[in-house]
Order: structure tokens, then sequence, then C-alpha cells
């Protein structure tokens, strides 16, 4: 079956073998006649940069692959994040949020035994209750703030039934609250990766996500964004992990598993496919 699937990777680094599984696991699952398409999640300027995007490129075109061009780069699309925010910005589904990352965490220690999620303790709804005076007196007082989703008037506004498909796990039911409320934008940035996701794949016509299955907690919070924004739902396919010989997630910081330095020690593209099969 033909599918247009995509990886998406960050330029915060380098490709890793798992990266190399990712990338060939969605372009053999596009299928025959299926499109296979490349997008740089650099949505993160402090993070980003060229020649780690660059060297995505080389190594995925070092592996054999091909994709469609232009490739689509996040940073060249903030007006498409914007537009989604202002559509969940009219059905009352944001607020604005102005607790730094410290005093979240002394709130949760305040609290004691605060709700747990993927990522860790969840955000314990601190400006969720500010009346909308002092919220604009604050913004008007050019106070930092970011955009969370409130997930309880979120879940209000759509079925309880929605529900989304994983190709080899079966369908779940949405349980989007996994993550409280969580933050789609900063002063700083546009979109979070939750909101960027799902308006790129959108726009750029994904039949099916492929991805590890580090992110199948985060598909519920992305069928409800895409049911509040009226986006037409995929399918997806989470993946296993490639992890390191203790049995740990690879990660960008692990240089000795990075393709890069596994060409430069003689490593063929051939051998890269055997030890991540």
């Amino acid at each position: 079956m033909a599918e247009v699937t995509r990886f998406a990777p960050s330029p915060t680094g380098w490709l890793h073998l798992g990266h190399a599984y990712a990338a060939l696991f969605a372009q053999e699952a596009a299928g025959q006649g299926g499109r296979f398409l490349i997008r740089i999640e650099d949505i993160d300027g402090t993070r980003a940069r060229p020649e780690y995007e660059e060297a995505i490129y080389e190594d995925l075109a070092w592996l054999g692959l091909k994709w469609e061009t232009p490739v689509r780069r996040q940073s060249d699309h903030f007006d498409d994040y914007r537009a989604a925010l202002k559509k969940l910005e009219a059905l009352g589904v944001l607020y604005p949020c102005f607790c730094t990352r410290r005093e979240i965490q002394e709130e949760i220690a305040r609290a004691g035994n605060a709700p747990q999620g993927p990522d860790g303790p969840l955000y314990p709804r601190t400006c969720r209750g500010r009346d909308a005076a002092e919220r604009n007196a604050r913004i008007t007082a050019g106070e930092a703030y970011a955009l969370r989703l409130d997930v309880s008037k979120a879940m209000r506004l759509v079925s309880h039934d929605l529900a989304w498909t994983d190709r080899e796990r079966g369908r779940f039911k949405i349980q989007p609250d996994v993550f409280g409320d969580v933050v789609l934008a900063r002063k700083d940035t546009p979109a979070s990766y939750h909101l960027a996701v799902v308006v790129d794949d959108a726009l750029q016509g994904i039949t099916l996500v492929t991805r590890g299955e580090d992110l199948l907690e985060a598909t519920h919070l992305h069928r409800l964004l895409q049911e509040l924004l009226g986006l037409p739902v995929p399918e997806w396919h989470h993946h296993r992990l490639i992890n390191d010989d203790a049995g740990k997630r690879l990660a960008k910081r692990d240089d000795a598993r990075s393709l890069r330095s596994l060409r430069a020690a003689g490593w063929t593209p051939e051998r890269v496919k055997e030890a991540i099969r």
C-alpha cells in the first residue's frame, strides 16, 4: 500500500544508528509508489546548527535514501504555527502561563505527591485560574509567558470517543491528559514540538506517521490537537528503539555510535543496516 511517510530529525547533533533505523523504516513504510519526505525540525533556534543539517543530508544519502525536495524546514514556516495558535485561542483552550521552570519545580515540591506524566511531574496548573485582568496586566507589562493548552476545556469540545490507530498495537482511545496542560508556544518559539508536528504532518499530507515507541504517549495529545484544529488524521506506527550495549536508548551525545564516526571507522551502509536489523 502506498503511503506518505516522513523522517523528521532535529539538526542539534550528529545522526546515530537509531536515526538510521527510523529513516530506513519510514522509507520502507512508504511502500511501492509511496512518497518519503524529510523534514528538518529546527524550531529550536538556540540548538539547531547548519552543519548538523548538512550532515543529515549527507548521512542519509550515504545510506542510499532518496527523498523529495524541497525539504520542509520548520523555521521557514512560523506563520503556519501562529495560524494554528489563533484557531486554538479562538476556541478558548489556551491560557498564558507566567511560571518559570524554577517556580514550577518549587510548586511541585510543595505539593509533595504531584501527578506524574511520561516526562515527569505534571505542571500544577498554577496559572490556569488567573483572571483575565491579571493576565492582561502582566502581558501588557511585558512579562514573559508561555501558552498552555487547557486540556480539560479542550476535552469538553470534542467527542470522548476519539481514538487513533497504531499499525502494530491497534486502536487507542485518547487520553491526552497524560501530559497535563502542556506548553504549545513560548515568547521566543512560536510552537512546541507537539503543535508543530501536528501542523507539519497535515500540511505535508502525511498518511502514516512512523516514529519511535518513546513517542507513543504523545500521540494521545496529537490526536486531540488534530481534532481541535480540524486536521486530517493519519495512522501511526511506533517502532522499536535502537539501544546501546547497556540497553539505554542511543543519544546524540554518544558520538561513538554516530553515523559520522562509523563512516570514518570504515563502516559501510550494509554494515549499518545489518547492525540495526
